[in-house]
């Protein structure tokens, strides 16, 4: 469908040991992740996609805060994908949920999933790992429904941190590839200028984290 997805096979290297104990030590930095899927508040029946769906983590856990939802994932790393239909499978989701490999900056949702929009799509501690990350934003935005929201959690730019914690960080960050993006409330403001939609942006824990939401006018 589309040409060969480069950053893929840098995932799966990356991911093809450390997917099995992820969840276990990402939950003590990977902070907003359950205030953001918290604040998803689909309609009901409504349906969800996670873009950089990893292990499944959070798709699990927003199947389960929202029960009648439908629930889609996909991820550049096949190493991945791999342990997420089998979380999702342990967790009783696999009649309503559906996984696919692609590349998230350039993605056809109607080939993978047979729709074009959902009412809310939310890329979790992904958009640091992506180099072409504001596309990945604007083609999500593009697959909003009328109402739906793109809500994106993330690393910030840990401003209110000492120095001396701030520098360490980033360098630790930078070993697996993660660069934060301190400019991500400016790109969601001109994203929702340019398609007529708003945004909110919440600074959680000192600015270690931050998660912004673009909502598409009903």
């Amino acid at each position: 469908m589309f040409a060969k997805i480069e950053h893929g096979p840098l995932m799966d290297r990356v991911y093809r040991h450390q997917r099995h104990f992820y969840d276990a030590t990402r939950k003590y930095y990977l902070l907003g992740r359950d205030p953001m899927i918290a604040g998803l508040n689909p309609p009901e029946q409504g349906s969800i996609l996670e873009i950089g769906c990893g292990t499944g983590r959070n798709l699990v856990l927003a199947g389960e805060a929202y029960p009648n939802t439908s629930l889609y994932g996909i991820d550049i790393s096949n190493e991945m994908l791999n342990t997420a239909r089998k979380k999702i499978a342990v967790a009783g989701l696999g009649d309503r949920a559906r996984l696919a490999y692609a590349d998230a900056a350039r993605f056809d949702p109607e080939a993978l999933f047979g729709r074009r929009e959902f009412d809310r799509i939310f890329i979790s501690y992904a958009v640091s790992m992506i180099p072409q990350w504001q596309d990945v934003m604007r083609e999500a935005v593009s697959h909003l429904t009328p109402g739906g929201a793109l809500h994106v959690v993330d690393f910030g730019d840990l401003r209110d941190l000492p120095a001396f914690s701030r520098s360490a960080l980033y360098k630790w960050l930078k070993w697996y590839h993660v660069t934060p993006r301190n400019d991500l409330f400016e790109v969601a403001d001109a994203l929702a200028t340019a398609t007529n939609a708003q945004t909110e942006s919440h600074r959680l824990y000192r600015g270690f984290a931050w998660i912004s939401v673009i909502r598409r006018e009903a």
